[in-house]
């Protein structure tokens, strides 16, 4: 999913350097570029590319923060059939937002972990959080909402990645 993510980013950056540059236009010298169309340009690449290595960073903090909450967890059991994903929304500050519901089906109350994988459209990662849902009662269900780390755009749907019961 990584490698995918990157070829998306680094056509996001083209694009950018391409719009810029008709944007700019061009000067009255035979079509060549201005020097003001390359600086914009220029500035336009770099400033894509620092959000593309901004969110690469995020994703991969998100992702080893996940692996870490995991690791913690002694005894669990693997639960990703007890967790259902529901709709998927805003929030004020504009995360994304979907919500849980986890089903215990065993005979005493259980905690879960469950990783959320917010994709886009194309199935590429766009963040995972991990959310615990404490005090799931025996044979009961319980909600719980999945927050992105930051704004996400586009059509963002969630996957559950893993769920461990403990």
């Amino acid at each position: 999913m990584a490698r995918h993510g990157r070829r998306d980013t680094a056509l996001g950056v083209g694009a950018v350097v391409a719009a810029a540059a008709v944007l700019c236009g061009c000067s009255g010298n035979g079509g060549t570029p201005s020097g003001n169309t390359s600086r914009a340009a220029s500035a336009a690449a770099s400033a894509a590319a620092s959000l593309a290595s901004q969110a690469a960073s995020a994703l991969a903090s998100a992702t080893a923060e996940a692996g870490r909450r995991f690791d913690e967890i002694k005894g669990g059991t693997d639960a990703g059939g007890d967790v259902r994903t529901g709709t998927t929304s805003s929030d004020a500050e504009g995360r994304s937002a979907a919500e849980l519901t986890v089903t215990n089906p065993t005979k005493q109350t259980r905690t879960y972990a469950v990783q959320a994988d917010f994709r886009d459209s194309g199935g590429n990662l766009l963040d995972t959080v991990v959310v615990m849902v404490d005090d799931v009662a025996a044979g009961a269900s319980k909600n719980a909402t999945a927050l992105s780390h930051r704004k996400l755009s586009g059509h963002v749907t969630v996957d559950v990645a893993r769920a461990v019961r403990y």
